[in-house]
């Protein structure tokens, strides 16, 4: 497991077909006063020195993180998650709470929490000027995520997170959330995997952040590789999910345009992807030029704006930060007008992703069940999808990624205009640089209510 401070080591890159160290497992980190056991299922889990939860007094100390074990791929051939749980530090939603309260005592997140250590519904939906429409709107529709493998916890850890926040009961019983495989059983599940229990513990409490009203189908796929996932992607819009989110990628190849066929070409259907987690350079599926690419900022609360945030692209070093990037193969859609690409360019929108400004997470499975903050793009997929969801149902012959293009430059959109996420040709220096208007790390910008998302 890769830990993290700023400035991090180098990444290894390609990691769509990196063979992982299927040893690693997620630390069952075990925090005092909490003495909650790992899933008896779990994969074997191991507890370090590092373990305990220390406190910062008057001082915020650097944020840590590791990458979740679902980043590194198991097996050849496997897609990796883009996710990011944090292991120490002070998080910005800390930050936030100790200058509203003038409590300057912090438990540093190293372990399960007994409360939350990152931003919750209530400061997303703000952030992003969601609040009304998250009360009013999304009923009746329905957010697939797409995950590989199965979490047993899934259901057992969405009903503590929503019940944590106020948020009403989603559940199998009453409808509101179910769980398939690629085929579509209810029963006949994949093996359970702990590292991607924590991604679809992620994606779900995102889902469900934003978009409370909607309805949740959890589809697992029975291996990380491209064709089961796209063979998740394709049973959840069987299944009648106008609103999908895909929180993976790895290495654009050859083979992606008949991918983008096989899997993603679901007019009428709001398909997210994250645009990954490795900085400046393109990955697929977020490359393909019929889903929305989501790329990643640091969100920060800032009483001095008018909004009441600020943010800029997400970037720890040359190697991990928001993914963006030019498409090698797929090409280019027509709402897309930037000269530096000739093809498909990464990415079309944006939402937080840094894990030092990161998301709170319930999650059990595998790890000591409790509170996490978690940071990736693969935090930022699940938000736009929910945003999608709340401004309705996309036209039948419609690619939704289109529909943010028309408000560039409006107010319904949240324009980043500072940080970068690589080095990048100094011609089309925007597909690494942010700036006014439109650019690869952070695309046309971050929501700013729904109209933006609304065909």
């Amino acid at each position: 497991m890769r830990t993290t401070t700023s400035p991090n080591p180098p990444a290894s890159a390609g990691r769509w077909r990196r063979v992982g160290a299927s040893v690693l497992g997620t630390a069952a980190l075990v925090l005092a006063g909490l003495g909650t056991a790992a899933h008896a299922n779990a994969a074997p889990t191991t507890t370090t020195a590092a373990a305990t939860a220390t406190a910062t007094v008057g001082t915020s100390a650097k944020v840590t993180w590791a990458a979740t074990p679902c980043a590194t791929p198991k097996h050849r051939g496997e897609l990796a998650c883009d996710s990011f749980r944090v292991t120490g530090g002070t998080t910005a939603f800390q930050k936030a709470q100790a200058k509203q309260t003038g409590d300057t005592a912090q438990v540093t997140p190293k372990a399960a929490a007994a409360s939350p250590t990152g931003y919750g519904p209530s400061d997303l939906q703000d952030a992003y000027g969601l609040t009304d429409a998250a009360a009013s709107n999304g009923d009746g529709e329905t957010i697939a995520i797409v995950d590989a493998y199965d979490d047993p916890n899934a259901e057992a850890d969405l009903a503590k997170y929503r019940s944590y926040y106020g948020l009403s009961a989603c559940t199998t019983a009453n409808g509101c959330f179910e769980k398939v495989s690629q085929t579509g059983s209810t029963t006949s599940l994949p093996s359970a995997d702990s590292g991607w229990a924590e991604e679809i513990s992620l994606d779900l409490d995102m889902a469900s952040a934003v978009c409370p009203n909607c309805n949740i189908l959890l589809v697992e796929a029975k291996s990380a590789t491209m064709a089961n996932l796209g063979t998740a992607v394709n049973r959840a819009v069987t299944l009648g999910a106008k609103y999908v989110s895909n929180s993976y990628g790895g290495s654009e190849s050859s083979s992606d345009t008949s991918y983008d066929s096989s899997y993603f070409n679901h007019a009428g259907v709001a398909i997210t992807v994250s645009a990954g987690d490795e900085g400046y350079g393109a990955e697929y599926p977020a490359a393909s030029r019929y889903v929305t690419s989501v790329g990643g900022t640091a969100l920060s609360s800032a009483s001095s704006t008018t909004r009441g945030w600020t943010e800029k692209v997400w970037n720890t070093s040359s190697t991990e930060g928001t993914g963006s990037g030019c498409s090698s193969y797929d090409a280019k859609p027509s709402w897309q007008t930037d000269t530096g690409c000739s093809k498909r360019t990464i990415s079309d929108v944006s939402a937080v992703a840094d894990p030092a400004t990161g998301v709170s997470v319930y999650d059990s499975y595998g790890v000591t069940a409790g509170w996490y903050t978690f940071g990736g793009t693969s935090a930022s997929a699940p938000i736009i999808a929910a945003v999608y969801a709340l401004a309705g149902t996309p036209g039948s012959s419609d690619y939704p990624a289109s529909y943010p293009y028309a408000y560039l430059g409006t107010s319904s959109l949240n324009d980043v205009t500072s940080g970068s996420n690589g080095t990048c040709s100094s011609s089309a220096s925007y597909l690494c640089t942010a700036k006014s208007g439109y650019d690869g790390p952070t695309g046309v910008g971050t929501p700013e209510g729904i109209d933006a998302f609304t065909g």
